[in-house]
């Protein structure tokens, strides 16, 4: 194939938090890459998938759900890697849930540049029941923004993602692939590793505890086919390692259990790992810290 006729580019999907920009990037490449959970701000660095199909490579950069409560250091950080995130991509997903947009979309919404493709993306359309909603709410939102295209998804149950990406395409630039075909991120697996005990901690967890926990990979050795994984859980209180541990250590054993069963799936080899929790007091407003944990 010439290479004029071979088109590729990176798209950010930004939104607030919990609109399911992590689901969409993970059924968009068809691999669970960026973690998941019902509580807000589970994702919080860049992270980027890669699909490659026959005629082009799309780079989604998932971003961290834009925060305007809260606002820490930590937070700022992750408020931070969103707005670097548009500096150089061909296009925008502004992510939205079917019939709901407030100030906090708006105010996401408001920092999009004029200058680039931004296609709205109304996701969770299956959890509207009357279908005949959904117009008035696209006319509606139709108001807010000259967008390029709207389309409405069901990222979880792979609806109307192939419409999503005939939109995107002509937006990706002739040339040649940015990455080689056969990856699907940037991210290498100590940090994958470690994303995946970060989520289990939010779905086996409550509402408080998950953002005050972050995640070290402090060994990451491969013995043959095997991986060898010791994983710290930071957390910032001791009542948290107490939560965390459980009543006989059976919370903590159920979170090392699925997570290195997701790190098998997605690694395909199998794992040992090996977790432990150290209290670190106020590491979310430590900006050293944070650093050291990769945060910009």
């Amino acid at each position: 194939m010439n290479v004029s006729q071979f088109r590729s580019g990176f798209i950010a999907i930004v939104g607030r938090p919990n609109v399911g920009k992590s689901t969409l990037l993970n059924h968009l490449i068809g691999q669970k890459i960026s973690i998941t959970s019902r509580k807000a701000q589970t994702t919080r660095h860049r992270i980027t998938g890669i699909l490659t199909e026959d005629h082009a490579q799309f780079v989604f950069v998932d971003t961290p759900g834009f925060q305007t409560k809260y606002l820490n250091t930590l937070n700022r950080s992750l408020n931070r890697a969103v707005t670097n995130s548009l500096r150089s991509v061909n296009a925008v997903l502004f992510v939205i849930e079917a019939g709901h947009f407030d100030e906090r979309d708006r105010q996401v919404l408001n920092l999009l540049p004029q200058n680039i493709p931004v296609f709205l993306v109304i996701n969770k359309i299956d959890h509207v029941e009357n279908k005949t909603e959904l117009l008035p709410f696209i006319q509606v939102m139709a108001k807010e923004r000259e967008f390029t295209a709207i389309v409405p998804v069901s990222a979880k149950q792979n609806r109307q993602l192939d419409v999503l990406l005939d939109a995107i395409r002509p937006c990706l630039h002739e040339g040649e692939k940015i990455y080689p075909e056969d990856e699907i991120t940037d991210r290498n697996e100590r940090f994958l590793a470690a994303e995946l005990v970060r989520e289990k901690i939010f779905r086996f967890t409550g509402e408080e505890l998950p953002y005050s926990v972050s995640v070290v990979i402090e060994q990451f050795k491969m013995e043959g086919k095997l991986r060898r994984i010791h994983a710290a859980i930071l957390v910032d209180k001791d009542a948290h390692k107490a939560m965390l541990i459980g009543k006989n250590g059976e919370k903590l054993k159920e979170i090392a259990t699925q997570a290195r069963l997701d790190m098998e799936e997605l690694f395909d080899g199998k794992v040992y790992l090996e977790v432990w929790i150290k209290v670190r007091s106020g590491w979310a407003d430590n900006a050293r810290v944070l650093k050291s944990l990769g945060y910009e």
